[in-house]
């Protein structure tokens, strides 16, 4: 309409002539609804010529103006003031009762251009004007028409322009009467030995609500209100009978005090004085609130909590950002018991059902109008709290009791909790991944609490928990680079917390809270392939022998989590016991015969990525679990037996004659009986072929070879008892070797695909037999 009918919007002249002109003969005056449908347009219109923006929501925001709607502009403005700057006093003299059409005439001077009240001579009006203002101020106790007056004053007092003086004497003159006022008032209410007169507390009231009201815009510092708000404030505290709105608008109006006590600090040369003033009003303030905080009256509690938080925001460390470095003495910290209070509030009062919410006005909580209202209330007071916590006011941890409720809570505060998330993990990754599962931990302690131990994995609450790890889990994202010290922080946290408690009925019995395992699965895909090694292997300091062996039910959350850790991770590095076995084995098949009565030998799967952990093998300590261990065929395990002729046995390396005694040729196809006969020949001829095609396997394998081992004297069949002895040692040889005293798990360097095949040569490819560097790896 305003770019069709901008004529007929702009003909102020009508609209104003329509409100105070009586309607002629025959014509039917306007009703009340018409005629505050009229205030309203002509505002709107009025503030649309004066900035020259689209309404919220209509435009694209503010847009340079050119040469020609400049002066528009200011022709428009001119139009205005020289108007109402007559009709605003007679205007508000006619409506002065209605609280609704005197907000909307009081915003009409903020479009004015001041200078023209003194060009063109119109000073009478505008003391016509003050006096309309003070009238309302007396009539009114209603909020919005005082700080509709406060903000017309505001925007009279403008040192700019020669009629400030007049402005500012009529507008100390009414703080004046206010202040004393509300200190004669408060002295009487607060001598009085019984309960107070309720007319003695209207007053109190109405005075206290005006002077607030006025110290939003204005600084009122010189009428010292911080001593009887303090008064106020503390007989309340003492006698608990105080009425809930005086207590309301006294913490609001020194809250006031003590912002604009900070605002002139900051703004001029201060004293050492004014700060300690200052740090003293401010301390003893925010310990009021926290009192206030335990009073029955909800509305009470909810301003204590609104300004507490507000308070601590602005006197927090970010006070001194700026080179603001002289405010030091104001930081304020909470401490813990105050932090705790804060917290239980946003527990009690926000994450609550719509229907448990008796707080809605006129007590119609069926209205949805209200229900909409009560839920934008509980939204402020959560981003309140949540803004201490982005803030670093407040402990990160205290955020567990607000990300638990992100699931629960999703349609109300999904998007506060979820950037209160983003924030703090930019802030601290790893802190913020210990809060995450501390809210999980939580979580599954209230469900212990209700369910008990033997609870059902497949409730539903237990789900949500699960469900909600699954959440957590989407919110780190796919770069598992930037996020990957924190997932292993929450790893080792959830571990720790799994095997917390054991079980009194002992070891063959689960810990307590060995569930938590099947929660924590949930992350094990967020972790790298070398992490999951590092996680498994923290995971074993905990288990004892016996828990790897358990295949109950109760058991499922452990083999579960094992699992999700050891899927995908077994290919980044190499077990140098399995090279060696698997080199062995190489070599043997080579046209060779299996010799009878072999069987495979389990072997222990090597998780470390140094050779001297593995060192030491007659150490056969005892190890907390059985590790996956692949089947392999090795026939140097112990040293070489000696062999009967009958066994046909045909050895894998020549052996060197005893007592020049000729050495037997091992790999030939020649029998025994053959052998014997013809046994110098074949020395001289095996000799001569050892020489020309083993010579450099001979040089390199000799030492290995004399330390060998093979089948026992006695026995063709190895133990396999001795083999898991030894595997258990090595075992715990790399437990010893993690140093899991240090409560960190330590992360091996981040590795592609090229970088990982380096990490250890591929002992099964048999060429990887005639490398020096590898033939020169203690086996033991």
């Amino acid at each position: 309409m305003w770019d069709c009918a901008t004529d007929l919007l702009k003909d102020w002249e009508c609209m104003n002539s329509l409100l105070l002109e009586e309607p002629l003969n025959g014509e039917e005056p306007l009703t009340d609804k018409q005629e505050s449908a009229l205030i309203e347009i002509m505002l709107c219109t009025i503030r649309q010529a004066a900035e020259c923006h689209p309404p919220v929501g209509r435009g694209t925001g503010k847009r340079v103006l050119t040469a020609k709607e400049k002066k528009t502009q200011l022709d428009d403005r001119t139009r205005i003031t020289e108007l109402f700057a007559v009709a605003l006093p007679q205007l508000l003299a006619k409506y002065s009762v209605d609280a609704e059409k005197v907000t909307n005439l009081l915003q009409l001077p903020q479009y004015f251009d001041l200078e023209i009240y003194t060009t063109g001579r119109l000073e009478k009006h505008l003391d016509a004007l003050l006096r309309q203002i003070r009238d309302i101020v007396e009539k009114h106790t209603d909020t919005d028409v005082l700080e509709a007056c406060s903000k017309t004053y505001h925007a009279l007092c403008n040192e700019e322009f020669t009629i400030f003086n007049r402005v500012d004497i009529a507008r100390s003159q009414l703080i004046d009467e206010l202040a004393d006022k509300f200190n004669r008032l408060l002295e009487d209410f607060l001598q009085e030995g019984e309960e107070p007169d309720e007319d003695d507390a209207y007053q109190v009231l109405s005075t206290l609500k005006r002077i607030t009201a006025f110290h939003n815009a204005h600084d009122l510092s010189r009428w010292d209100l911080f001593g009887c708000n303090y008064k106020l404030l503390k007989t309340g505290i003492e006698n608990g009978d105080m009425p809930e709105q005086i207590v309301i608008h006294a913490l609001q109006c020194t809250h006031y005090v003590i912002l604009w006590q900070l605002a002139k600090i900051t703004e001029s040369s201060s004293t050492k004085e004014d700060l300690l003033r200052l740090k003293k009003q401010m301390r003893v303030f925010c310990q009021i609130c926290q009192h206030y905080l335990t009073n029955v009256n909800t509305a009470v509690k909810e301003q204590a909590f609104t300004i507490l938080c507000d308070v601590l925001m602005i006197f927090s460390h970010q006070i001194m950002s700026g080179g603001r470095d002289m405010l030091e003495p104001l930081v304020y910290s909470p401490d813990s018991s105050l932090q705790s209070e804060l917290l239980s509030f946003i527990l009690d009062h926000v994450f609550i059902d719509q229907e448990d919410d008796s707080n809605s006005a006129d007590g119609q909580q069926d209205d949805e109008a209200s229900k909409i209202e009560a839920l934008h209330k509980r939204r402020n007071l959560l981003a309140a709290f949540c803004k201490l916590i982005v803030y670093t006011v407040v402990e990160m941890n205290t955020a567990a009791d607000i990300f638990k409720q992100y699931m629960k809570y999703y349609n109300d505060y999904g998007d506060i909790i979820k950037e209160t998330m983003s924030k703090t993990r930019q802030i601290d990754k790893i802190q913020c991944a210990k809060t995450l599962i501390l809210s999980l931990q939580q979580l599954f302690n209230e469900m212990i609490q209700e369910n008990g131990y033997n609870f059902d994995r497949s409730s539903p609450t237990f789900s949500g928990i699960k469900e909600l790890a699954r959440r957590f889990a989407l919110t780190f994202g796919l770069d598992q680079l930037k996020t990957r010290e924190a997932i292993a922080m929450l790893h080792k946290d959830g571990i720790e917390f799994a095997f917390k408690e054991p079980n009194p009925q002992g070891e063959s019995h689960p810990p307590l809270n060995l569930a938590f395992l099947d929660i924590l699965s949930e992350f094990s895909s967020k972790l790298l392939r070398q992490d999951k090694k590092t996680v498994y292997v923290y995971l074993e300091k905990f288990m004892t022998f016996q828990m790897s062996l358990r295949r109950e039910d109760v058991w499922l959350p452990l083999m579960s989590y094992r699992n999700s850790l050891l899927a995908g991770g077994d290919d980044d590095t190499m077990s140098v016991i399995s090279g060696m076995s698997g080199r062995g084995s190489t070599v043997r098949n080579k046209k060779t015969k299996p010799a009878t009565g072999k069987r495979k030998l389990p072997e222990a799967e090597e998780s470390s990525s140094s050779d001297s952990m593995w060192m030491n093998r007659e150490q056969t300590m005892h190890t907390p679990v059985m590790m996956q261990t692949p089947p392999l065929t090795s026939t140097i395990m112990r040293e070489p037996k000696r062999l009967r002729p009958e066994e046909s046995y045909m050895g894998v390396y020549p052996m060197q004659a005893e007592h020049h005694q000729p050495p037997i040729d091992y790999n030939t196809q020649v029998t025994w009986m053959l052998a014997q006969r013809q046994q110098e020949e074949v020395a001289r001829q095996q000799q001569e072929r050892a020489a020309m095609n083993y010579v450099k396997l001979r040089t390199n394998l000799q030492h290995a070879i004399r330390r060998g081992t093979g089948l026992m004297e006695d026995d063709e069949e190895p133990i396999v008892e001795d083999v898991m002895m030894s595997s258990e040692g090595r075992i715990e040889d790399l437990n010893e070797g993690m140093d899991f005293d240090t409560m960190d798990i330590d992360l091996p360097p981040s590795k592609n695909r090229r970088e990982r095949t380096e990490l250890k040569p591929d002992f099964f490819d048999p060429a990887s037999i005639m490398d020096e560097s590898v033939l020169g790896v203690s086996m033991f």
